[in-house]
Order: structure tokens, then sequence, then C-alpha cells
């Protein structure tokens, strides 16, 4: 082998090594991840986001960095996500009122919650407590529906906005129970609760963290939870099915998206490190503390639920006339 051979197989030694070393320092991830969240700071899908990007960023090397993206009810933050570049450095944490109800909700959203986003994680979910004033003559839910099928259009529920979660709450179990209960929109739950503590209005659906104190110091009468289970913090509330309501089963439900056409082995990578971290004793502790509970799923089976819950909202908005514009 001559000298200009010996110096060709060089050269091309160190190009395969650089080109090796490029590969690996390549891998993912090699920088910051985002997670957008497309609320202020401060609200559960907030909480939520900060109780996996701590472990998150340990696990995976990197920094993992909350943006809050607020504004028209979660649009913007929903529109940057479903722009950005499909590499698994922008992710965004859904909130199920804005990632299955805004798309029946807004004419134009500016996004399409299965066309623009790749499911990732199903994260945590917050089920909603049926409250009622303490002078209600009711005591549970069975008596509530008696009551209000004996006093048509007399009895009202509260909610934090039109197309919030408590108002499509109001508007299945009227579905269900074949009820005519006035809906009385708040901006926001806190008036909502002070209203309801005065005896303003006489229903509310909310998160138990709302209510719990109320409940507890008999300031209110909890009459049934919308989750499967009863909860912990409320354990003396029972279900809707316990109370003969089969089927209202309606959770505020955190997931976690990718921009379409990520990679699938990169939401792979994503969805194995946080099904490891919802296992972790003090993420599911914060979460219960918050009135929250974690719950894993694939990337598969998130897509499928999503699809199922996108369904199941359209049919009770578009049935009640809800709109948020």
């Amino acid at each position: 082998m001559d000298r200009r051979q010996i110096f060709v197989c060089a050269a091309m030694a160190l190009s395969w090594c650089v080109a090796g070393g490029a590969i690996a320092q390549s891998k993912y991830p090699d920088k910051p991840i985002t997670i957008v969240v497309p609320s202020a700071p401060g609200g559960t899908t907030d909480f939520t986001a900060r109780l996996i990007a701590e472990p998150l960023s340990r696990a995976l090397g990197q920094p993992v960095i909350i943006d809050n993206k607020a504004g028209a009810s979660g649009n913007i933050g929903n529109q940057a996500v479903a722009r950005a570049k499909p590499d698994g450095y922008t992710l965004l944490l859904a909130y199920s009122g804005y990632q299955v109800g805004n798309p029946h909700l807004f004419k134009r959203a500016g996004w399409d919650p299965i066309r623009d986003f790749a499911p990732v994680a199903m994260l945590s979910r917050a089920p909603q407590v049926l409250v009622a004033k303490s002078g209600l003559p009711a005591n549970n839910m069975r008596e509530l529906i008696a009551y209000a099928k004996a006093n048509p259009g007399k009895l009202n529920y509260a909610s934090s906005g039109n197309g919030s979660i408590q108002h499509i709450a109001g508007e299945l179990f009227k579905q269900l129970t074949n009820t005519d209960i006035s809906h009385v929109p708040y901006k926001g739950a806190g008036p909502a609760v002070q209203d309801l503590l005065g005896g303003q209005v006489d229903l509310f659906f909310t998160t138990p963290a709302s209510v719990v104190a109320h409940l507890k110091a008999d300031k209110l009468k909890g009459l049934a939870v919308t989750s499967a289970q009863r909860l912990s913090s409320l354990p003396t509330v029972p279900t809707a099915s316990e109370s003969g309501l089969v089927n209202f089963n309606l959770d505020s439900w955190f997931a976690l998206y990718a921009p379409a056409g990520t990679p699938p082995d990169i939401v792979q990578i994503l969805n194995t490190e946080i099904a490891k971290i919802l296992t972790m004793p003090d993420v599911k502790k914060k979460a219960e503390d918050s009135g929250t509970t974690v719950e894993q799923m694939s990337p598969a089976k998130l897509g499928d639920y999503t699809r199922k819950e996108l369904e199941l909202w359209g049919r009770i908005i578009k049935s009640a006339n809800i709109t948020a514009e």
C-alpha cells in the first residue's frame, strides 16, 4: 500500500469516526425539551406539567422547560405545538376540556386534536364532585333527581363559564336524568363556590380541591363523584354509579402530546420514562394531595381514548347547543 492509499484510508476512517460521533451525539434528547402549557401558571394543567418536569429531566439528562402560553381558551398554546417541528423537543401538556372540547366549541380553533398531534402519554385525572348548597332538600343523588323531576325549572347549577367541564357535566346530567335545571355561568370556580355557600345557586360540579374543606365543615353537601371509584379525600361521598346513575363518569384528564409526525421511537422513549415517573411514590402522593390521580396509557391507547372522548364531548356539546363564542 503506497502513501496515497494510506492517506485515503486514514481520511475515510477519520470521517467514519466523526460521523459515528455525530450520530451518537444526535441521539434523543441532546438539548432542552419544552412542555407548552396552554393555560396560566397555578392551575391543575400547570401543576401536572411541573409534576413530571423535574423527574423527566433527570431521566433524560436534559432540562425540561415549562412554557405557559395562555389565551383563547387554550387555543394559542395548542396552535403553537401543532405548528412546532416534530422532533420531540416541543410537547403539549393537554387539558381534556381544551383537547376534546374546543374543537366542538370553536368554529375555527386553529388546530385538530387528531390530525395535528401524536399521543405520547396519559398523566392524570381530576374527577368532578357534585355539591349542593346546605339548604337543598336532597341529601344524595337519588333524592336530587326525584326533587328535580318534581320541580322542573326550579333548580340551577353553577359553572366556571360557558363550555367549561362543569357546564358539560351539568348538561350531561340533565340528559341522563331527563331533568330541567338552569345553567348559571360564572367567571371561574371561586365566585361559583362563594355563591353556592351563600345559597344563591343550588348545585355545582367541580374538582374536589375547591370544596373539600367546605364539605368537611358541613357547609356544603357532597352528593356524588363522577369517578369510577370513591375518592380517598371524600370517602363518604358515593360515586354516581353507586347512586344509580350509570355512565356518568366525567373526569378532567391531562395528557402529553407531540406534534404530528414526531418519530415513533422518540414518542416511545418519552412514554417509557413517564410510565416510570408515574409509579414514583412521591409523584403519586403529590397528585393525590392535589385532588388528581395518576394514570398510564400507551401512545396507541391514548390515541384511541382521545377519539372516544372527542366523540362523547361533541355529542353532549352539540345536543345542548353549547358554544364558547
